[in-house]
């Protein structure tokens, strides 16, 4: 099967599986324009090769390594995005079609690329959250120090998968792992006692998007959600911070 088809089911399924819980076969085919038995061929391949868990009559769920792969094409889906309307200006319908062409051929480095042109955007032009790279860097300025610096870059990657604080349920924590933001968001945030591997709890989200509540070293916190979305942690518990 080819790398492109693969990954092209792999998205579908992910986004299928994120609004409806799994991913049913005349869902897929309607999405991608199939027969609905080339889906089932399809999802036995994909089964064999360790990318979906895949049960007749109640659809697909993506495995571990399938995520991964997921997640990576879903953030060179929407990095482009972006491109494409903040640099090139194409009119927003069109670029989640030309998107889809392009996700498949960017090299990992274009990728890189393309976040610290576009300043490591949070979202895409749609809204769609953009996932942080799993480069073993704590944060944007960190990698943007290297850039074109001759230094290499960290070739270690992330070992666990981070999430935004604003994903945590009231009373969970977790460890800081990555922070999105330049040099002066960094400093702002480790004025507050915002650093890496500091243990932070969540203690209440106000709705609408408004300020999240947290606790670090029995401290609470005020902080806009704008802000609070690029923190990102690791390990969710809900042991107190």
């Amino acid at each position: 099967m080819p790398q492109e088809q693969v990954e092209e089911y792999l998205e579908t399924i992910y986004d299928l599986e994120s609004r409806d819980g799994s991913a049913k076969t005349t869902a897929i085919a309607k999405c991608l324009n199939v027969a609905p038995a080339s889906v089932t061929e399809v999802l036995k391949s994909l089964s064999d090769k360790g990318f979906v868990w895949y049960e007749p009559y109640r659809g697909a769920t993506l495995t571990e390594e399938g995520k991964k792969i997921a997640d990576t094409i879903k953030r060179k889906h929407r990095l482009l995005e972006v491109f494409l309307t903040d640099v090139l200006k194409l009119n927003r319908e069109k670029v989640h079609d030309e998107a889809c062409r392009m996700e498949h051929t960017i090299s990992e480095e274009t990728e890189d690329a393309l976040c610290r042109m576009l300043d490591a955007p949070a979202h895409c032009p749609h809204g769609s959250p953009i996932s942080p790279c799993n480069k073993g860097v704590g944060s944007c300025a960190e990698c943007e120090m290297v850039k074109g610096t001759g230094i290499p870059e960290p070739a270690s990657l992330r070992n666990k998968k981070i999430i935004p604080v604003t994903d945590l349920a009231p009373d969970q924590n977790g460890k800081i792992a990555f922070i999105r933001g330049d040099c002066k968001i960094v400093q702002r945030l480790s004025d507050l006692g915002l650093t890496l591997g500091t243990i932070v709890s969540v203690k209440r989200k106000t709705p609408m998007d408004g300020p999240v509540e947290i606790l670090v070293r029995r401290t609470k916190l005020a902080i806009d959600h704008a802000i609070a979305e690029n923190i990102f942690i690791e390990s969710p518990g809900t042991a107190e911070a």
